[in-house]
Order: C-alpha cells, then structure tokens, then sequence
C-alpha cells in the first residue's frame, strides 16, 4: 500500500475532526471560536476525548455556546452539564476553569478570539502562547486548539503535534510537517491530524489500519 492510499484509508476511516464531533460547525467567527476553546479545555485534562467531546455538548446544549453566555452560568450549572456527560473525574475543577476562561476572554479580548489571532500578529508561536494563558489550555490544550484552528486560521498550518507524527512514524507515513503536508491539501491538514491522533489513541489502531 503506497502512501496516497494508505492516507485516503486513513481519512476515510477516521478523518472527523474534533470539532465536527463535538457539533462545532468551524468559522473565523467568535462564538464557533470560542467554543473549539471550550473543546480544548476540556480534551486537555487526562481523560477520553469521547468523554471530552460528549461534555462540549452538553455544554452547549445548556446554552453555554458564547463567553458571556458561559461566564453568565453558575458553577454548579456547569458542573451539572459535565456530569451528564460523566465528565466527572475533573468535573470540579474544570467548571472553575470554564468560568474564569470566559471572564478572560471576555475582559481582554471583547469576547472575539480573532483579537488574539491579532494580538498575535497572526504568528503561530505567539498564538499558542497567548492560548496557554487561559486558565487549563497548556501546551496540550494549545496544541489541540490549533490542530483544529487551521481548518480556519491558515498560518496555523501546518499544526501537526507529537501524538500524530509519532502516528505517523508508526505508520510508515512521512513524520515531519513537511512531509506530511505533501499528503492532502492544506484544507484537509485538520482532518489528517484528527486522524493520526484519532488512531494512535485506539488500542491496535495501527494494526487495524494497516491490516483492513
């Protein structure tokens, strides 16, 4: 199996973004923004990303899809939403977060993320590090933001991180950016990261690719 067809495997099998999963239609727009912010918040804890992206929902579902209708919530409403997506091993701590995450966006970026893409001067380095200010995002939340982010933010391509290339490697793919940018249109580099990380989290999901 050449490289071409094995990619085509690999995006067909598992090329759902995270976004998509947690009913994130993603837009250079500030409430679809801040709601792959939500995402990353909460896949950045140590727990499944299905449970992840089940709590995103819930979220939204109560009505907590903008920092001001997430920072206008109580806490327990919060911690109420993530418990129904038994989002409960950090469910606590992780409802503070929301909250204060919110408050921030809101008090230093007017709620648009877009401002801190320009705070950034649209550099990829200096966007996760504004991203890692956010109360629970971290090198690991930031990483997830922008893997998702460059369906929509382009100088974010190509956001390709450990976990994928490592997936990659495993695969026989091309394991640096470069190479694996030569894979799929830039347009499809989010999908090909969610799918890499996708399979490196399953038990045998290199085998299981490689064996179908």
């Amino acid at each position: 199996m050449d490289n071409a067809e094995l990619t085509a495997r690999l995006l067909d099998a598992h090329g759902r973004t995270y976004a998509d999963e947690a009913g994130i239609t993603l837009r250079d727009k500030p409430a679809p923004l801040y709601r792959l912010l939500v995402l990353a918040t909460l896949c950045a804890s140590r727990i499944s990303s299905r449970t992840a992206t089940a709590a995103a929902r819930e979220l939204f579902r109560a009505g907590l899809r903008t920092p001001r209708a997430m920072a206008g919530s109580s806490w327990q409403e919060r911690v109420d939403a993530l418990g129904r997506a038994h989002y409960v091993r950090y469910d606590e701590s992780t409802s503070t977060a929301l909250g204060e995450g919110s408050a921030l966006v809101l008090d230093r970026w007017k709620g648009d993320l877009r401002r801190l893409r320009e705070e950034a001067g649209r550099d990829p380095a200096s966007v996760r590090e504004l991203l890692r200010e956010v109360p629970r995002i971290g090198p690991v939340g930031a990483e997830i933001f922008c893997r998702e982010a460059q369906d929509v933010w382009p100088e974010l391509r190509p956001s390709l991180d450990e976990r994928a290339r490592r997936t990659a490697g495993d695969l026989g793919l091309p394991h640096s950016p470069a190479g694996l940018s030569a894979l799929v249109p830039p347009e499809e580099l989010a999908r090909l990261a969610a799918a890499l990380v996708r399979v490196g989290l399953a038990k045998d999901g290199v085998r299981d690719l490689l064996g179908a």
